[in-house]
């Protein structure tokens, strides 16, 4: 009986003050000991410090636009390659105001809480979902111009007997007149937007996650220059032996667990 009331509350209300339960809370609202508490945690996969993050789609063409992208990702097309594209921006170039100390027996590697802005970066990436190449350029900033110079280099970089299908999300920045006017003298050029709230379609932004654990997360950047060449090296490095991303969930999947997503934050908007 004292672990079924523990499950119920700590899977459906909050303790009186404090945003979630802690295992000294709950000994004390159940009557039993903390390391009870944490057994029964475990052995039920609860954790109520944690909390994830999401959203879903209100996108009208969320099925269409879903399933024409994995389509692209299992079933390319023949004679032609799949890009998602994409921008990192806001890349900066963080000096610490003391050097770190480096790891050593007991003690983790440091570093000072604060720093200094340098400016910042932005990254232009296309990934190749069929060998997982990267190619990519640094800007200043990232409008119109920028994404048409990049969209420029795509256009030299890659056969010009193949068509090119880029993935990529809503920014205004991919929607502008001026690229759309590129885009008609460029027939072998496709464009596939993903529905709105839902980045995580476009594979390049798991190469964006790596980038920033391995390279720049603890970088020491004392210029704009330096993260801008830290970014390049790394994809440079990346090229030299490149894994695709194999994208397992199928469209049907995706939509039905969406479904019922829908369909428990619809009962909690009706309460």
């Amino acid at each position: 009986m004292c672990v079924a009331v523990e499950i119920v509350l700590s899977e459906q209300t909050t303790p009186e003050s404090v945003m979630h339960w802690s295992q000294r809370l709950m000994a004390e609202k159940v009557g039993i000991s903390m390391s009870s508490v944490g057994r029964i945690w475990k052995s039920h996969g609860l954790k109520p410090h944690r909390v994830s993050t999401f959203k879903l789609s209100n996108d009208k063409a969320f099925a269409e636009k879903l399933e024409a992208i994995i389509g692209l990702y299992v079933s390319p097309p023949e004679n032609a390659l799949v890009l998602s594209c994409d921008e990192k921006s806001q890349i900066q170039a963080l000096d610490r105001t003391q050097p770190g100390l480096p790891m050593k027996k007991g003690r983790a590697s440091t570093m000072t809480h604060d720093y200094k802005r340098n400016g910042t970066t932005t990254l232009f990436a296309a990934l190749n979902a069929l060998t997982g190449e990267v190619l990519g350029t640094c800007a200043p900033r990232h409008r119109h111009q920028e994404w048409l110079v990049f969209l420029r280099k795509i256009n030299k970089s890659t056969p010009k007997d193949k068509d090119i299908h880029i993935i990529c999300d809503n920014y205004a920045t991919h929607k502008h007149p001026k690229v759309k006017s590129w885009m008609r003298y460029h027939k072998r050029f496709h464009m596939h937007f993903t529905p709105t709230s839902a980045s995580w379609l476009n594979m390049v932004e798991r190469f964006f996650r790596e980038l920033t654990d391995k390279q720049l997360r603890r970088g020491v950047f004392r210029s704009v220059k330096e993260p801008q060449e830290s970014v390049m090296t790394f994809i440079e490095k990346h090229n030299k032996a490149p894994a695709p991303y194999i994208w397992t969930k199928s469209a049907t999947d995706i939509l039905e667990k969406v479904k019922r997503g829908r369909e428990k934050l619809d009962k909690l908007q009706t309460v």
